[in-house]
């Protein structure tokens, strides 16, 4: 016949249960986070993604677990910025340029050809400038949004599957898409008949022959396999593209404060490094891209002159109603010092 030491017992079930509630201790500590991306897992962009998502995790000893959800998983490139606000997810890649002129116009200032020279120029003047600085305070108070980390998807350039891109001329007739609405005066000036589409459609876009043109960072034509259509690129770059991992900011309020300090330590080395090989990744690209058989067109001397002049005499004119003028005199006297 089976005895039992009810004593021992006693005590084994005390022990399981100390076991049991340390162990529900621990996983209620656990802070899981959703981010949003809709950059494929190959952009240079999603790789940096990760790596803060992977980074953060790691230190905060999985305090603090961020998942990150590539390819629009959750959401797309147009509809991230809302998902923040709301608080659908905690964390999102947004791209500057689509997600917040619908929100403060004056944000279009980014978009405007040849205005900054760089990343560092751009975001100090949207950080520093009292003109910048009161349309990005409006940005994240109307979204309820914080700002992470930068994470730029590159300068933009001109590609197409139609023709050599030789001159401005060359641009007549395309069927270019749009997804910006700072692109139609500039595919209008070049006489391009424009499309709107999401990143999501252009690959088949492309294929169908529904568009034969974009404007893009040179690594998204790779991330996405967008050169299996396109054959053709022309510089000078027209823009710096700058996107961003933004929180929704009653999340991140919510936090521990050293889960915040944290966060945005990890989201100030990343950005560091995301903006410091963006660049290159993108010459890097066109290299292949020629190897591929692609034909870059730099344009320069009469060329190059005949596209500055478009720039100033029809596409700029044409841009002044996106944004207020004083916005554009305060961007222009900024990168004049």
């Amino acid at each position: 016949m089976l005895k039992i030491n009810f004593k021992k017992a006693a005590g084994l079930i005390a022990t399981i249960g100390v076991f049991a509630s340390l162990s529900t201790s621990v996983a209620a500590e656990e802070i899981v986070a959703r981010m949003s991306g809709h950059w494929s897992p190959t952009h240079q962009s999603a790789i940096h993604a990760q790596m803060f998502a992977d980074e953060v995790t790691k230190r905060s000893d999985g305090r603090l677990r961020i998942e990150f959800y590539p390819s629009k998983q959750l959401f797309g490139i147009r509809e991230v910025m809302g998902a923040i606000t709301s608080g659908a997810v905690e964390l999102g890649g947004v791209v500057g340029v689509v997600s917040f002129p619908s929100i403060n116009k004056n944000f279009n200032v980014a978009s405007y050809p040849g205005l900054f020279n760089s990343y560092d120029q751009q975001r100090a003047f949207f950080q520093e400038s009292k003109m910048g600085k009161s349309i990005w305070d409006e940005l994240t108070t109307k979204t309820n949004s914080k700002l992470i980390m930068y994470n730029p998807v590159g300068p933009v350039m001109t590609f197409s599957s139609k023709r050599e891109l030789t001159g401005v001329d060359a641009m007549k007739g395309l069927k270019a898409r749009r997804l910006l609405k700072s692109e139609e005066p500039m595919w209008d000036a070049l006489g391009a008949n424009r499309v709107s589409l999401p990143t999501g459609e252009v690959y088949t876009a492309l294929q169908t022959g529904m568009i034969d043109t974009i404007n893009s960072p040179p690594g998204s034509i790779e991330a996405y396999s967008w050169w299996e259509n396109l054959k053709f690129a022309q510089k000078p770059y027209q823009y710096f593209a700058d996107a961003y991992i933004m929180a929704n900011q009653s999340w991140f309020d919510s936090l521990p404060v050293d889960l915040q300090e944290l966060v945005m330590e990890v989201g100030q080395e990343i950005g560091n490094v995301s903006t410091n090989t963006i660049l290159d990744a993108g010459e890097s690209t066109l290299t292949k891209f020629v190897a591929r058989g692609g034909i870059l067109t730099e344009l320069s001397g009469a060329e190059k002159a005949k596209f500055d002049k478009l720039m100033i005499e029809k596409v700029m004119p044409a841009m002044a109603h996106l944004f207020d003028a004083d916005a554009l005199d305060a961007a222009e006297a900024f990168v004049a010092n």
